[in-house]
């Protein structure tokens, strides 16, 4: 999901976000219930307003769209979707599957999905998620950079009958359906928009659970859906996300048993965890990447010539090998590009593309930074989020890194902030003043969605401003390929841009990690990183 998004987390008599939930016996209020760890989503739980992995993970139970992402391969699925056609990649005729309801009654229908995405595209309704809309015909009507929309529906968009709507992008993007399992095109049921607020308070949708309850900072009840007409239907009760702020304290509760699962091993813990659980503890290659980002829109770090120098020199002053050994025991691995391996070579991963800029090389590094005029001020901060316990830890490893080869001890200090929500609100509003900790977890299995939302000009998770019509035109031409190779190749190139302009620095690939307890057995992750909730059971 998007931006930096993983922010996911003792006992109960010290922790209030848990005065919702039941303190002793890990299940919550039925035996059949799962209770797991879980972070306030920044935003609304609508599908075209969440954006980061704590909303994600609630949507994946509360909606199918026409397609969904095989929990074991990433592919994308067909789901209410019979089939998917284009004799162009360019114009796409949809056809649905029978049968599909929301869990209040009304019917999946073509208008249900035209609705929802006509509703995610449009300015006024300020979804995060809007930018997904931006290769449908008319959305630079409804969603203009700048001045006042002329349309309010996208013209691309067409309801032919109940079961069938055609879509007309404004140019050709052959791997368009494969996008189509990502949330922001989930369908909305009719009630979303007669009372937007109640629905907010409790979402209404068509997947395996639906809303028992929510309260913001404690918990999130979520229950079987038993008329649910997928093929993938709940196999417990339901599932208690609690709201933790420290993943430590979660896996406390892990290990006391009053919590079934946690889906963030704590990096402190990584020395003790296979002792901690034995076959319980999950260490799986996920679809995610941790970088830093630079704050383009400042003067003391956007630009080129010599500032390019400045972000490379900093690039290279960061021993990745050396913290993913020794802070996260190789449940991470160096980055040398901007993607991630989960995509194989076909995918798009290439290893070493970013070349020595993502190599450990102090005096180089050192070097640059001198032929750059030296840090700004003469020193940086590095922003993140204080409400995951192992954000510190890092932080703190990548200052002493950079520390070393400046030969200073305050160069480089981490600037923690409070909370995620904190956090994300400060990025988004342009307040940072230092390059901050960012992650992607891929919304998709494509190249195109390591890239595209991040760095291309205005996307909507492009968070440190980069803008570069270079790279937005390799990206263009990218998409147009109906040829997967010529695809990947375009995409490649593009990160070569990314290798000499440094944006941001890749950090290293991470693994999904997790917990659980033994109360609960069929646990896994997705590519995503995500727990697969609908598959566990309760002993």
């Amino acid at each position: 999901m998007r931006g930096a998004r993983r922010a996911k987390w003792a006992v109960c008599a010290i922790a209030v976000a848990l005065a919702a939930t039941a303190c002793g016996g890990g299940g919550g209020e039925s035996s059949g219930v799962v209770s797991s760890s879980w972070g306030d989503p920044q935003n609304p739980l609508e599908p075209a307003n969440t954006n980061e992995v704590q909303g994600g993970k609630v949507m994946e139970m509360l909606f199918r769209g026409l397609k969904r992402y095989n929990p074991k391969t990433g592919a994308a699925e067909n789901v209410v979707a019979d089939r998917i056609e284009t004799t162009d990649s360019q114009n796409f005729t949809v056809k649905l599957k029978g049968g599909w309801t929301f869990s209040n009654g009304e019917s999946v229908t073509a208008k249900s999905f035209v609705d929802a995405w006509n509703y995610g595209a449009a300015l006024g309704n300020k979804q995060k998620n809007s930018s997904f809309f931006q290769y449908i015909d008319g959305y630079d009507k409804v969603h203009p950079d700048s001045g006042t929309p002329t349309a309010k529906t996208l013209s691309g968009l067409v309801v032919k009958d109940d079961k069938t709507f055609t879509v007309k992008l404004n140019q050709k993007f052959s791997s368009w359906p494969d996008t189509l399992g990502y949330s922001a095109f989930m369908p909305l049921p009719q009630a979303f928009y007669k009372d937007h607020s109640a629905w907010l308070k409790k979402p209404v949708g068509n997947g395996p659970y639906t809303v028992d309850s929510y309260t913001k900072g404690s918990a999130l009840k979520l229950r079987k859906w038993d008329k649910y007409p997928g093929p993938d239907p709940a196999q417990n009760d339901g599932i208690d996300l609690r709201v933790y702020t420290d993943t430590n304290t979660a896996y406390t509760d892990l290990q006391a048993g009053n919590l079934d699962l946690v889906d963030d091993v704590p990096a402190a813990q990584l020395k003790n965890v296979k002792r901690d659980l034995g076959d319980r503890y999950i260490n799986q290659p996920a679809g995610i990447i941790q970088t830093l980002t630079f704050p383009m829109y400042e003067k003391d770090w956007g630009g080129s010539g010599e500032k390019e120098k400045l972000r490379q020199g900093i690039s290279m002053a960061i021993n990745r090998e050396q913290i993913t050994d020794e802070i996260f025991r190789k449940t991470r691995t160096p980055a040398t590009d901007w993607t991630s391996p989960v995509l194989g070579a076909q995918g798009g991963y290439k290893a070493g593309l970013c070349g020595g800029a993502c190599a450990f090389d102090p005096k180089k590094a050192k070097q640059l930074i001198q032929e750059a005029g030296g840090l700004p001020g003469g020193k940086m901060t590095l922003g993140y989020n204080a409400d995951a316990g192992s954000h510190k830890d890092w932080i703190d490893a990548i200052c002493n890194s950079i520390n070393n080869t400046l030969g200073s001890d305050r160069a480089c200090v981490g600037a923690p902030v409070g909370t995620f929500a904190d956090f994300r609100n400060k990025i988004q509003s342009k307040q940072m003043t230092g390059p901050f900790r960012a992650g992607w977890q891929m919304d998709y299995p494509l190249i195109q969605n390591f890239l595209q939302p991040l760095y291309y000009t205005g996307a909507s998770s492009n968070d440190g401003k980069f803008s570069n019509a270079g790279f937005d035109k390799l990206v263009n031409e990218a998409n147009a390929q109906t040829d997967v190779a010529k695809a990947v190749g375009k995409f490649q190139d593009a990160e070569k841009i990314l290798a000499q302009q440094m944006p941001a620095i890749p950090l290293w690939y991470q693994n999904g990690s997790g917990g659980y307890s033994d109360r609960i057995t069929d646990v896994s992750l997705n590519p995503f990183s995500v727990p697969v909730y609908n598959e566990i059971k309760v002993k």
